[in-house]
């Protein structure tokens, strides 16, 4: 689609206002700016270890960890989650006022990190001395944001930059986030909503954000009835072609329904295809239902996603709405380590984004392994064709195939609360015939060659995942 010129002029002087050179100002049309997850993310998102209250000061230490253990295998992605923008995120629990009095931001009403977290974001340097720490790491940097215009800057009626517009002028008031006070829908079929939205990501840009997790935006129920919000994320979409700087775009919560796959895939490179995953074995196998619709939609460049890891020590500090506003209790995940084995293999013969819950600063040997091991960690990052076998009763299984080989990827489960079970697969089901080598991925052993068929014995809640090589 091709943009007006108005719209040209108004992105330009929005980009001079913020700081950001026209010249580096790349307005594009179309979908998303393809190349930038040619294979799904792989980071850390500070949620589960930290829900809302993580600080500069481990976020630093985690980045620090990243480079050392994990940038080498594609974990390159640092991403604060949300509530940055507040000092002390109980002060507006129950309050629907306390957004309006607590909520950090400028005079054009674009959120801004707590000081008391974020130091090094003062004298209205944001997240850009942090993104510079993370960048110097040879890693990248994100942030989690609200669908929306903040609840304070519509009180204030604060204006809208490059607009003779202001907040009440675009806010939707009745539009809002079925379990957040935060934010108000804003109204993109205006050109001061989008401007908003322009605006917000400009400053973003000039951080140096390389990724936004934009939430409230694929599911949830509001007062106006909109639980998928395809107006705002076309807006946000918009914006972020127009900011000069290439950004991955992650929409929450889930589960997007599949009868957006097609729009989702168009404006995003990820998007939840699960609601909040925590450590429980009835969410995990829960999973497995909610990956088959979206088979299809596999990447690369649109990746659906399950959601963070939950493994190792989470829950570490902080407080959130799933725990009633109460300290949560740290532990470390409740996931059996057969559990945990069967998330990591789901995970990745789904080629779902890989971001570690986990803290990261106390994480232990058990979990690291399981985070680390490069020849699972190479089913998600480059296989092709991944598909459902079968599905019969406990027994799952699952295949890929390896590119430019005759090889296959095959994954198997049992999702049995009992005995073990046999999972036998056909070496036909995988396109294969006669005497193929098995290897086993997690164990990094070879199983010798079998003929016509394998039948691994899977422990109940366990997984194995598999490359069958056909025998010269």
């Amino acid at each position: 689609m091709k943009r007006s010129s108005l719209d040209f002029w108004l992105v330009l002087a929005i980009l001079a206002l913020t700081g950001i050179s026209a010249g580096t100002a790349a307005i594009a049309s179309g979908k998303f700016e393809p190349g930038l997850a040619p294979t799904p993310p792989m980071g850390w998102n500070s949620y589960d270890a930290y829900i809302n209250s993580v600080n500069e000061q481990q976020v630093k230490a985690t980045a620090d960890y990243m480079a050392e253990h994990l940038s080498h295998l594609g974990y390159n992605y640092v991403v604060i989650d949300g509530r940055w923008q507040y000092s002390d995120p109980l002060k507006f629990r129950g309050d629907r006022e306390g957004p309006a009095m607590h909520t950090r931001m400028d005079d054009y009403g674009r959120v801004l990190p707590a000081l008391n977290r974020f130091p090094s974001a003062a004298n209205g340097e944001g997240f850009k001395p942090l993104a510079d720490y993370i960048h110097g790491k040879g890693l990248r940097f994100g942030i989690h944001i609200m669908r929306g215009i903040p609840r304070g800057a519509v009180q204030r009626n604060l204006p809208i930059l490059g607009t003779d517009a202001h907040a009440q002028d675009v806010a939707l008031t009745n539009n809002t986030c079925g379990w957040s006070i935060e934010t108000f829908g804003v109204d993109v079929s205006k050109p001061a909503g989008q401007a908003y939205y322009d605006s917000i990501v400009a400053l973003y840009a000039q951080w140096g954000v390389d990724f936004i997790k934009a939430d409230d935006m694929t599911w949830g129920k509001n007062p106006a009835g909109e639980s998928y919000h395809a107006p705002e994320i076309s807006a946000l979409d918009r914006a972020i072609q127009k900011a000069g700087r290439p950004m991955v775009l992650s929409l929450s919560p889930g589960p997007t329904n599949p009868v957006h796959a097609e729009e989702v895939e168009q404006s995003a490179h990820m998007w939840r295809i699960s609601n909040d995953f925590w450590d429980t074995w009835k969410q995990l196998k829960e999973q497995f239902s909610l990956c088959r619709p979206w088979v299809a939609y596999i990447g690369p460049d649109h990746w659906p996603d399950l959601d963070t890891l939950c493994l190792g020590p989470i829950r570490v500090q902080g407080v959130s709405p799933e725990s009633g506003w109460a300290k949560p209790i740290p532990h470390q995940t409740r996931l059996t380590p057969a559990e945990q084995r069967t998330l990591m293999t789901l995970w990745s013969i789904f080629r779902a984004p890989l971001m570690i819950g986990t803290d990261l600063l106390s994480i232990d040997p058990a979990t690291l392994a399981l985070l680390t091991n490069d020849e699972v960690l190479a089913v998600d990052q480059s296989s092709t064709h991944n598909r459902e076998l079968f599905a019969r009763r406990h027994a799952i299984a699952w295949a890929a195939d390896i590119p430019g080989t005759d090889e296959r990827y095959l994954a198997v489960f049992n999702l049995g609360d009992g005995a073990p079970v046999v999972v036998d697969v056909a070496w036909n089901d995988l396109g294969l015939k006669g005497n193929c080598a098995v290897r086993d991925l997690w164990e990094k052993k070879n199983l010798g060659t079998v003929e016509n068929h394998f039948a691994p014995e899977v422990a109940a809640h366990g997984a194995g995942l598999y490359r069958i090589k056909p025998a010269e």
